[in-house]
């Protein structure tokens, strides 16, 4: 059963799909948030989906500023608003009686495992936490992979935009994707899922705010790791993978105490993580496993 459900963060309408298995309640839930500029009949679709045929309930929805959610500027990345969000939806989640309150986990795919390990870490409702090809952002990593000083380069140029913006200007967007020139997302990977019919949904746009980027790069997410314990932790990961990267899978487990568990599937794209078979199964397997331990 697909139930649209509303609810509110901050004074934010969110809208998100409420799916509850078949058979006796109450069932454990799972919150789930996904990849950057993804809307809720995408990727974290297609795990709500899956996930509640193995006997969750589960909550995927728009993030502020996103899809058919509220929220100013339109497709503009908010992590400390994410993590509201997150927040709202388990306590959607805890109010309905088909949901057992006490055995809440989060489930991260994409930019959204950083989101859903540190919201985890903090939230003493959430009893577990599963990452799916995640992305751990800190900017101590970002900064190591740009120099010090190109770092700093790239936080100029987001500020030149936002100051703009801060005198009157308009919001400034770019493309998620493109096949050719500037985008969020270079590259073919990216276009061949957002590019496509892969990705097809009435609610997603081609172009976010280039401040965006400047939250993707001074986000801390990695932290989450480190404050997780003692709840469980399983994180799922692509031996390959080009935009959220293995080493960064690695160090999140390194970072986190036990209960934990690092799967590696033989995953060459990142985004076979997001519709294709047979990982996705794969992963929906690792996750399902993990949880009946723990959940």
């Amino acid at each position: 059963m697909i139930e649209t459900v509303e609810f509110t963060a901050d004074g934010v309408a969110l809208v998100g799909d409420l799916r509850v298995p078949e058979g006796p309640g109450p069932h454990p839930a799972l919150v789930l948030t996904g990849p950057f500029t993804g809307t809720r009949d995408q990727v974290t679709g297609v795990y709500g989906a899956r996930l509640a045929e193995a006997g969750y309930a589960t909550l995927a929805f728009d993030h502020r500023n996103w899809g058919e959610s509220g929220g100013q500027p339109r497709r503009h990345e908010d992590p400390q608003g994410k993590l509201h969000d997150l927040r709202a939806a388990v306590s959607l989640l805890r109010a309905r009686p088909e949901v057992d309150g006490d055995r809440i986990g989060a489930i991260g795919i994409c930019l959204g495992g950083g989101y859903a390990l540190r919201f985890a870490a903090f939230d003493p409702r959430v009893k577990v936490f599963a990452g799916i090809a995640g992305a751990y952002n800190n900017p101590y990593a970002m900064r190591a992979g740009m120099s010090p000083a190109g770092y700093q380069g790239a936080l100029a140029s987001f500020t030149e935009v936002l100051e703009r913006q801060d005198l009157g200007g308009p919001v400034e967007y770019m493309p998620v994707v493109a096949e050719e020139g500037e985008a969020a997302m270079p590259g073919d990977e990216p276009f061949a899922y957002y590019g496509t019919s892969r990705s097809a949904s009435p609610h997603w746009r081609n172009e976010v705010t280039r401040a965006s980027l400047r939250e993707l790069v001074t986000v801390d997410n990695m932290t989450g790791a480190d404050f997780l314990s003692p709840k469980p932790g399983l994180i799922v990961h692509g031996v390959v993978d080009r935009f959220c990267s293995p080493e960064g899978a690695e160090e999140a487990y390194k970072r986190m105490d036990e209960p934990k568990r690092l799967v590696w599937l033989d995953a060459r794209l990142h985004i076979d993580l997001y519709d294709a078979e047979p990982y996705v199964t794969q992963a929906v397997e690792a996750v399902t496993v993990f949880l009946g331990e723990h959940l």
